[in-house]
């Protein structure tokens, strides 16, 4: 059976959760995928949809290669597919993670494997064993797969995506005008990593209003232009279109676009608004265009091709983020390894015109500066910052990081007392806050250089935050192996930054959250709507207690500490306004 036939039936197979078998001797025993727990702490099953449920075969194995057993095999795909692809690949050759293919792995060997994966490092390697997350079993058996070749997913392409595609509720279904009292502006998306949920919390209650099932380790959520659909996107690839207008907050539509994904956005610019959603892979490596009403999926492009700089053929050239422009019908797509950043037009995506921007490998998250004309964006395992300008289509920059690996997520946008409109970032393994001019006209001696850097908590900073309101700078690091630090927050006083070495707050907020057990991290703030206040989730092991942290951003007080049993894995959180009007 070919790759791309197990793949069909997988897609075939999928909305009745049966189990996929192969006839090939060397493939991998499946078992009917559990479905959901039906109490809120019940762990996330995911129902083949991942990468370590595709059934894939073992590689051909080499003399010298470990002894692993297709049912290790299979489970230690999957944790590589939960864990550890989204740094280092599908196929293992790097990105914001070092590369793990064979040739490093075997000259490193196992002990230096299995205590690399039990430790972990301050340069953004978690600490899956010291920290409760993989079991020493777990990390053995992880040591041994990474020592063996990589297995490689099957194709999705269109008949694929289309077998996944379920409009619940048909557009000329839904109501033509908001049915619930919700302030939806000041609505937040949580994400339930490991339970594969989201949940919708009231900014000014703090009440859950609904926990809703969507795909595996939510990475972010968008919302359409209109202010009406909230967009989530898993891991595993799968697409939940919320429409927020509904007196009970639906899924109106789903598809999955692939194996594992981590992009979702909708069409902003005048006259486009709510027309478009697209969506971008890490397997396979495409994007595709589809309904902004239904998720109906138009257009499938394959990133696939030649590194910029060498010209070299790239297999996996992953899709990272995806923003729409607020200047032209236009998506702004950073493809990873071959450094390539897309503006895609959508005004007619029938003739489809796509402008290539070569900038620099391993392109990763990023955000716009205030004004949303610029766009800055890691390359984080090359140390520099593109800035596009979305104006005109084109690079204006490339700033050098000093050797440090950036980590911005959207960025945050400042008013420095001197240097006027800067944007920041954070960087993994180091503790230092890089701060960039974004102000060509009123400051152009510092237009798009590095003119501060601060130095906070210490390694395994993800994200940074600020408001237009808030006169503070928050800079998580969920990723240190210190305990103390990784359930700790970082806050300097804008104001202040003039000084020759500006000081930080420290907020406790882990021990504010007053969790006894496990090894909570405390990650990604995000403020309300009004910016008065900032939340943080503090994010401890799936089987133990988890909290979000919300701090009065005037003060920096504690304001609310919100407990729910359903609070699994609390890691992002998006609140509609600011994700929808790129407020950060």
């Amino acid at each position: 059976m070919t790759p791309l036939s197990k793949i069909r039936r997988f897609a075939l197979l999928v909305s009745t959760a049966i189990s996929l078998g192969l006839a090939s001797g060397a493939a991998l025993a499946q078992e009917k995928a559990e479905p959901h727990g039906d109490t809120p702490s019940a762990t996330y099953q995911p129902s083949l949809d991942t990468l370590g449920e595709l059934n894939l075969e073992i590689p051909g194995r080499k003399p010298g290669d470990p002894v692993v057993t297709p049912p290790e095999f299979n489970k230690a795909t999957q944790i590589y597919f939960e864990r550890c692809a989204g740094c280092h690949g599908v196929l293992r050759k790097g990105a914001t993670g070092k590369p793990l293919t064979t040739d490093i792995t075997r000259e490193n060997g196992y002990d230096y494997l299995k205590d690399f994966i039990t430790y972990g490092s301050p340069g953004g390697m978690p600490n899956w064993g010291t920290s409760g997350e993989l079991t020493d079993e777990d990390i053995d058996v992880m040591a041994r797969y990474l020592l063996i070749e990589p297995p490689q997913p099957p194709e999705f392409g269109m008949p694929e995506m289309q077998a996944t595609w379920k409009v619940h509720v048909p557009a000329d279904q839904r109501p033509t005008k908001q049915m619930n009292d919700l302030e939806l502006d000041n609505l937040f998306s949580v994400t339930l990593r490991d339970a594969g949920q989201v949940a919708l919390i009231d900014g000014a209650t703090y009440e859950i209003i609904k926990i809703i099932e969507t795909g595996y380790a939510v990475h972010i959520s968008r919302i359409s232009a209109s202010g009406r659909y909230l967009f989530t996107i898993g891991r595993d690839a799968k697409i939940n279109m919320i429409d927020l207008w509904m007196e009970d907050p639906t899924t109106v539509a789903e598809i999955k676009v692939g194996a594992e994904a981590r992009s979702v956005e909708t069409s902003k610019f005048k006259g486009f608004e709510d027309k478009y959603a697209i969506a971008g892979s890490y397997w396979p490596p495409q994007y595709v265009i589809m309904d902004g009403d239904t998720l109906e999926p138009l257009k499938i492009v394959s990133t696939r091709g030649m590194i910029f700089d060498t010209q070299e053929f790239h297999p996996e050239p992953r899709v990272a983020a995806i923003v729409s422009s607020h200047y032209k019908p236009e998506f702004i797509v950073n493809v990873k390894e071959t450094g390539k950043i897309l503006m895609v037009d959508y005004s007619d995506i029938r003739n489809l015109k796509v402008t290539t921007i070569e900038a620099e490998r391993f392109l990763h998250d990023g955000g716009f500066d205030s004004t949303k004309r610029y766009f800055l964006t890691a390359a984080n395992a090359r140390n520099k910052v593109a800035v596009i300008d979305t104006k005109e289509s084109k690079l204006i920059a490339m700033i050098e990081t000093d050797g440090l690996t950036p980590h911005p997520g959207r960025g945050a946008n400042l008013n420095h007392p001197t240097f006027g409109p800067v944007w920041a970032t954070s960087h993994l393994g180091d503790e230092t806050v890089a701060l960039i001019g974004t102000d060509p006209e009123g400051h152009p001696d510092q237009a798009w250089k590095v003119v501060q850097q601060l130095e906070a908590l210490g390694g395994g900073s993800l994200f940074v935050k600020s408001h237009p309101t808030s006169n503070h700078l928050y800079v998580d690091a969920p990723l240190n192996p210190d305990a103390e630090i990784s359930a700790s927050v970082a806050v300097f006083m804008v104001d202040e930054l003039e000084r020759e070495a500006p000081e930080y707050t420290v907020l406790p907020i882990g021990e504010w959250a007053e969790i006894a057990d496990g090894q909570p991290r405390v990650v990604q703030g995000e403020f309300n709507q009004e910016g008065t206040e900032i939340w943080f989730s503090v994010w401890n092991a799936k089987d133990k207690e988890s909290a979000i942290v919300v701090v009065d951003d005037r003060t920096l007080e504690l304001k609310k500490v919100i407990k729910d049993p359903a609070l699994i894995t609390p890691t992002g959180k998006f609140n509609v306004y600011n994700t929808r009007a790129d407020v950060y």
